[in-house]
């Protein structure tokens, strides 16, 4: 991912969450600068003000900046692993055809899951864009009184926000950390902005195992892709089950601690990075003016748009049918009863047609990681499941474990394959079949094996810049000055859940 492309993202992002600043002008000039830079251009000084010199790196640093300059992006990656399985399935003996038609039988088989994931990322985005959420985030940026209080409080709300549900974590864990950097610079003892960011990110890594955990939920909803092979995963089995909930209790508590330790002794304010200390001043500004009325106007249809009593029928009907889907139908948590729940949830918070119709094509540029990378992660699982290296694999896996390694060597190659298909529904699309079954063939559950690859899965989502992007972009900063830090985070997380789901009833 290039500068011009950062760019892009904070363009987006920034829009989607200040759609009343001035982020267009500001940050279109930057990319015409950073064009011109590429170019062999220059521009006069005075258009492109100094900034504080930075504290000089410290070792941890140092392993963030090199970390950072290594990694590509998702798309080339995604294609990059359809290169090589549809090779390995080749030599393997599958003749060309098939492993053609394989991968295209793949690539729309997943048409309404894409949807679904769709809808959950634009809803949440719209749903994060609500004035309830920043009203929430400056009050609580107000509250400590120390850089130690300030990384604890700001994680503790990104960890609330990312168990509710993901979108809201990926939307808003960015402008937490600006709002808290921001007012904690204001108070007098500022913290490191990129370090916050990147606790932000270790603490939003509990919605693996939260109430929009999605492989968990896929595999609750009827009609899911493993129903023949696996049945219903009621959430007791799994984000609900013993193993789950004392994994997340350890690892919270570790990485509190491990943050206090580490937190850098010569501390990067978040004024030396003048677009999020601009983006913090706007955003806490904005949160604390008084609501403006729309101006009433004479036509009846704008009238309605603008009333309130529209949503709030649809609301209401929403809400009775989850009450119903819950209570009644015994019907759960699933992906379409999330989708629904968002919904409610959005018209309630914006309050009108108006307010949320608004709200929506800024929140449509948030799906683009979906949109068409599901489709190639699709692709990829055809070629497990219609060409003979799915199976292989499945068997091989079954092969040199038993019950104590296979949660381990589950986790360690989802692992290695998050880092391809940084997307936890688009990876258990990719891998389910063959955990799956292979941990029929070892003689353990499903769930454990659909545990242990959550934890695996997220390693990518720590260290590959697919939410990284993203993350940087809300936050109008460059991705690589944080991600190196994620690494340590990652040691706490693959170790804790593989002593947990090998060892823990789950």
């Amino acid at each position: 991912m290039d500068e011009r492309q950062d760019c892009w993202i904070t363009f987006r992002m920034g829009k989607l969450l200040n759609p009343n600043s001035d982020i267009t002008e500001h940050t279109q000039s930057t990319c015409v600068y950073s064009r011109q830079q590429d170019l062999g251009d220059t521009m006069p000084d005075e258009t492109h003000p100094t900034t504080p010199q930075a504290p000089p790196p410290d070792r941890l640093q140092r392993m963030a900046n090199i970390i950072g300059a290594l990694i590509p992006d998702a798309m080339t990656m995604a294609i990059l692993l359809m290169v090589l399985l549809g090779i390995g399935a080749f030599l393997n003996g599958d003749p060309l055809l098939k492993v053609m038609d394989a991968y295209y039988l793949g690539l729309w088989m997943l048409l309404p899951f894409t949807m679904q994931m769709t809808l959950i990322l634009v809803l949440g985005s719209a749903l994060a864009s609500t004035r309830f959420f920043r009203r929430m985030i400056l009050t609580l940026s107000k509250l400590p009184g120390s850089e130690g209080q300030t990384i604890a409080l700001s994680m503790i709300t990104t960890c609330c926000l990312a168990y509710c549900f993901w979108g809201l974590s990926l939307a808003l864990a960015p402008l937490v950390a600006v709002s808290y950097a921001r007012q904690s610079e204001r108070k007098g003892h500022p913290v490191d902005f990129p370090f916050l960011l990147s606790c932000n990110a270790a603490a939003g890594a509990i919605w693996q195992f939260g109430l929009s955990a999605s492989a968990p939920l896929l595999m609750n909803t009827p009609g899911h892709f493993l129903e023949d092979e696996t049945g219903l995963m009621p959430l007791s089995t799994t984000i609900w089950a013993p193993a789950t909930l004392i994994y997340l209790a350890i690892y919270l508590s570790c990485v509190f601690v491990l943050a206090r330790l580490l937190m850098p002794k010569k501390a990067r304010p978040i004024s030396l990075f003048p677009e999020s200390a601009k983006l913090g001043d706007l955003t806490l500004d904005a949160a604390a003016k008084p609501v403006e009325k729309e101006p009433r106007s004479d036509r009846f249809a704008e009238r309605l748009e603008a009333s309130r009593w529209p949503c709030s029928i649809l609301t209401a009907t929403l809400f009775g049918w989850l009450l119903y889907h819950v209570f009644v139908k015994d019907g759960g948590l699933q992906l379409n009863s999330l989708i629904t729940a968002l919904l409610a949830l959005g018209l309630l918070l914006h309050g009108t047609v108006l307010s949320f119709a608004r709200s929506l094509p800024r929140a449509v540029s948030t799906a683009w990681p979906v949109i068409v990378l599901y489709h190639l992660y699709a692709g990829v699982a055809g070629l497990l499941e219609n060409t003979s290296i799915g199976t292989d694999f499945a068997n091989y896996l079954a092969s040199v474990s038993n019950e104590y390694t296979f949660p381990l060597l589950t986790l360690v190659s989802a692992a290695v394959v998050s880092v391809f298909v940084p997307s936890s529904g688009g990876q258990w699309v990719i891998q389910g079949f063959i955990t799956t079954k292979a941990s029929v063939a070892v003689g353990v559950t499903a769930q454990r094996g659909l545990l242990a690859l959550s934890v695996g899965d997220h390693v990518g989502n720590l260290v590959s810049p697919f939410w990284a992007v993203i993350a940087a972009g809300i936050a109008r900063m460059d991705f690589r000055t944080y991600i190196g830090y994620n690494y340590v985070w990652v040691v706490l997380w693959v170790g804790f859940g593989a002593l947990c789901f090998t060892f823990l009833p789950a």
